[in-house]
């Protein structure tokens, strides 16, 4: 066959052009690029095989897991540059105090890396989909939280709360640890960080399954501005809930303590301290969904309440807990206006025992008993004293108008496991929409000849413990200073 030689050219030219363009050849060549960049700038410190060993025998922290482990935009933030040192006192802290300054490369490099590592630096162990980041709740990373600092997390690694960069610089910084790893990869060395890093993350392998998965995704949380949790109520449970079912759910377990008509008078409700509360006295409709989940679901415990309110959510199931609370909604609509909750029988007020004798003896000349919400000013307690270090802490914070608006915020919206005007009412005289359910009733925080003699220790400690043998709960989420702030704002109150 004869062809011209400006044909043949021609032909020439277009294989070229079409070898050329051709995709696995472009993505062949930047995986040898790739491959080039970390032989000769990586593996003398990072380790692309092998198995698990310890720090002290590494100079930097394994990649032979990079492609499961980091997300790709943080990977390639990382690599031009454009993030904090991981190790505020490098990776072997016992050599050195100063971080290192980790080479840099082009953008386009970054990319070739990324897709090198999720070609060839896979982890089998990851199972995809391990860890559900869609399904985290606020609760489950609040619980994270306090997981995190009683495994001892916060005495190596770094956290950001309310705004502050907290914890231990002495291994991986995880204050923005929600923008650089993979959920699953995360997960998976949650269960046992050895299969990693001999003697690393002992503690956090002591953690059960879910105080792992509320590890994680409080940890996942981090760094993210606009995290979005998941929110159970919002589920196709809750589209089907039943009423009727729901009250053959309240006559089988609720009634046992809060009685058949929820007027706190069930079989068990006399040997119980505090007294259940009292589910005829509640408008149901206005309390916060999210409260209403969390303490039926998760129980009393989990929101700093009683441990006489149990977890239902094993028993009832998710349907269940729908159902019980459609129930309570069409059931229970509280006190009308202008009408003062009756006293439950059998539920007398009990000696008051406060930080100051002042207070104690004035609160001796009122008389009080049953539920609901209460008119007199200072009102009978079995308060617990704080211990003496919390009684000689003062308010660290001025009481300032920027302070105290801080601290009206929380109280009135913001705290959780919810905001205090629920019990303490808008006004801080104990007459919020659950106040009337609650033996004895909430603090009355207007009361000035009562509110004096209760030093800033013991309100801060009652606040973060709770209070035994009443309603209030813990708050040992908030952080001290929204905790001051609080208490300026209730001082405020009195005055």
């Amino acid at each position: 066959m004869n062809i011209s030689r400006g044909m043949a050219i021609g032909y020439a030219l277009i294989a070229s052009v079409g070898l050329m363009s051709f995709p696995g050849l472009s993505f062949a060549s930047d995986q040898m690029t790739a491959k080039e960049i970390l032989q000769q700038n990586c593996v003398q410190c990072h380790r692309l095989e092998g198995k698990a060993d310890s720090r002290f025998n590494l100079k930097a922290p394994d990649l032979i897991w990079a492609g499961s482990k980091y997300k790709r935009p943080w990977l390639i933030s990382w690599l031009t540059g454009k993030e904090a040192p991981l190790y505020a006192k490098r990776y072997r802290w016992d050599l050195a105090e100063v971080p290192f300054k980790h080479p840099v490369v082009k953008e386009s490099e970054a990319n070739a890396i990324a897709d090198y590592f999720a070609e060839h630096n896979k982890d089998p162990r990851v199972k995809v989909g391990a860890f559900d980041l869609s399904k985290v709740t606020k609760f489950e990373a609040d619980f994270g939280a306090m997981a995190f600092k009683a495994h001892a997390c916060l005495g190596c690694h770094t956290i950001n709360e309310d705004g502050k960069v907290i914890g231990g610089p002495q291994s991986t910084a995880l204050h923005a640890s929600g923008q650089r790893y993979d959920q699953d990869w995360l997960f998976r060395f949650g269960l046992n960080p050895q299969d990693f890093v001999p003697h690393s993350g002992e503690f956090l392998a002591d953690a059960t399954e879910p105080q792992l998965r509320a590890v994680i995704g409080y940890l996942m949380t981090q760094g993210v501005n606009d995290f979005k949790y998941y929110e159970p109520w919002t589920s196709p449970e809750f589209g089907m809930a039943s009423v009727s079912r729901g009250k053959v759910l309240y006559k089988e377990y609720c009634s046992q303590c809060h009685g058949a008509t929820g007027k706190g008078d069930g079989p068990a409700a006399s040997g119980l301290d505090p007294k259940p509360a009292i589910h005829a006295n509640i408008p149901f409709e206005k309390l916060p969904m999210e409260y209403l989940y969390n303490v039926i679901n998760h129980g009393g415990p989990a929101i700093g309440k009683s441990p006489n309110m149990p977890y239902w959510g094993l028993t009832i199931g998710q349907q269940g807990v729908a159902d019980v609370i459609a129930y309570l909604k069409a059931t229970f609509k509280g006190v009308p206006d202008g009408v003062k909750a009756a006293p439950t029988s059998g539920m007398p007020a009990k000696a008051a025992v406060i930080a100051a004798p002042v207070a104690v003896a004035a609160a001796a000349t009122e008389t009080s008993s049953g539920g609901g919400q209460s008119d007199a000013c200072v009102q009978l307690r079995k308060t617990a004293k704080a211990p003496d270090s919390f009684l000689a802490m003062t308010n660290p914070l001025a009481a300032s108008a920027e302070v105290i608006q801080a601290g009206k915020t929380l109280f009135q919206k913001s705290a959780k496991p919810a905001a205090c005007a629920m019990c303490h009412g808008e006004k801080g005289d104990g007459k919020g929409i659950m106040g009337a359910a609650l033996v004895p009733p909430p603090r009355n925080f207007t009361c000035n000849v009562m509110m004096k003699n209760i030093p800033d220790g013991q309100l801060f400690w009652i606040i973060k413990n709770g209070s035994s043998g009443t309603g209030m709960m813990s708050f040992a989420g908030l952080s001290d200073d929204k905790v001051w702030q609080l208490i300026q704002y209730i001082r405020s109150l009195a005055r």
